[in-house]
């Protein structure tokens, strides 16, 4: 088994979690982040969203702003952890990113952005790793039943700009079953853990019926013909 310390901003927020340490810590705030010896295990699962606007309307400082907890702070915790475990013997970084990194979806791209970059940081991990035992994992979940999933299922803020808004109401209604079709955390929990103690886990795996589907049929497909159904799904009638 594992000793578990649970981290995020408010210990409050984890007063109910049970079996596992709760300390606070921000990946935004470089002083409140304390990693134990002897760590073996590191999800990097904290993130942020933001509205959901075309990227010729995304001011610059909500990119950074995004980038600073979805990319930057994730970067922050994993030099930390590196040297503690290659003092261990090994270890398993375990990144979690998403499945909407499959889908070109519109006015997301400030958050399919920050995903994708921790993707492509996962992937020169992984290799400069392997010698001190350390595995690297991307889990991209598809929808998880949790309050950000909850909080998304609205029009896009890109309604507010007259030439978006027919394209915001389709990308609605695409996403109106998406909530319904949720996995819930803990399901979504017990597939990260197994992939955690898997040796033979590739790199990008999914938690969730939906974004193992969405996995194996973008290894399936060449990139043109992905991107063409999917550009074609999310033009207004």
């Amino acid at each position: 088994g594992f000793d578990v310390v649970a981290t995020m901003r408010d210990p409050k927020a984890g007063a109910d979690l049970a079996g596992m340490r709760v300390e606070r810590l921000d990946v935004d705030d470089p002083a409140s982040i304390h990693l134990p010896a002897g760590l073996r295990v590191l999800v990097n699962n904290a993130a942020t969203e933001s509205d959901y606007l075309p990227v010729e309307h995304i001011p610059m400082t909500l990119w950074r702003t995004l980038f600073e907890t979805n990319v930057f702070g994730l970067i922050e915790v994993t030099r930390r952890a590196i040297p503690l475990m290659r003092q261990a013997g090994g270890g398993v970084i375990c990144n979690i990113t998403s499945s909407s990194l499959f889908a070109p979806m519109p006015f997301y791209a400030a958050y399919r952005a920050g995903k994708a970059a921790v993707g492509a940081i996962g992937e020169s991990l992984r290799a400069e790793l392997a010698p001190f035992g350390i595995r690297v994992l991307e889990v991209m979940p598809g929808p998880i039943a949790t309050d950000m999933l909850a909080a998304s299922n609205r029009l896009p803020e890109a309604a507010e700009h007259a030439p978006y808004r027919a394209m915001a109401e389709r990308v609605l209604e695409l996403r109106q079953g998406v909530e319904s079709a949720s996995t819930s955390p803990a399901d979504a929990a017990v597939a990260i853990v197994d992939a955690i103690c898997d040796d033979d886990a590739p790199l990008r795996v999914g938690c969730d019926a939906m974004s193992v589907a969405m996995l194996e049929h973008w290894r399936a497909v060449d990139d043109e013909s992905n991107m063409a159904g999917l550009l074609t799904a999310f033009q207004p009638d």
